[in-house]
């Protein structure tokens, strides 16, 4: 079987940061490893942020609508978490995806004077 990867064998440049890699390092969207992890980190943060919100809000929900018990607080905390943590994780999801999609900075970028293949100043 005879993809695109072994059919090309010239560096490539990542469309973020614009730096020149081999093929085999970067991803099917053009994107190398370093600008992967920093897109995940950022979404890890938009993640622990929406979850977070999310949280509070069920948690102020909680405590005014419904007015648990002392019984049952426990379970009433344990869904509090729960919904921290899922939000969380499908927030950091959506987030990354819409990083990846939008693709900013590629668009903001200006490609080297060696890359360019221009060799005016």
């Amino acid at each position: 079987m005879s993809g695109i990867r072994e059919r090309i064998e010239r560096p490539v440049t990542c469309v973020r940061c614009l730096e020149v890699r081999d093929y085999s390092d970067v991803d099917r969207l053009m994107w190398c490893e370093p600008c992967r992890e920093a897109a995940k980190r950022r979404a890890g943060l938009w993640g622990w942020g929406a979850g977070t919100m999310l949280g509070a809000a069920l948690a102020l929900w909680i405590w005014t609508v419904i007015q648990p018990s002392d019984l049952v607080i426990g379970g009433w905390i344990a869904t509090v978490v729960a919904a921290f943590w899922i939000g969380g994780k499908v927030a950091r999801e959506i987030a990354y995806g819409v990083i990846r999609f939008t693709n900013r900075r590629a668009v903001e970028a200006v490609p080297p004077a060696e890359v360019s293949g221009t060799d005016e100043p």
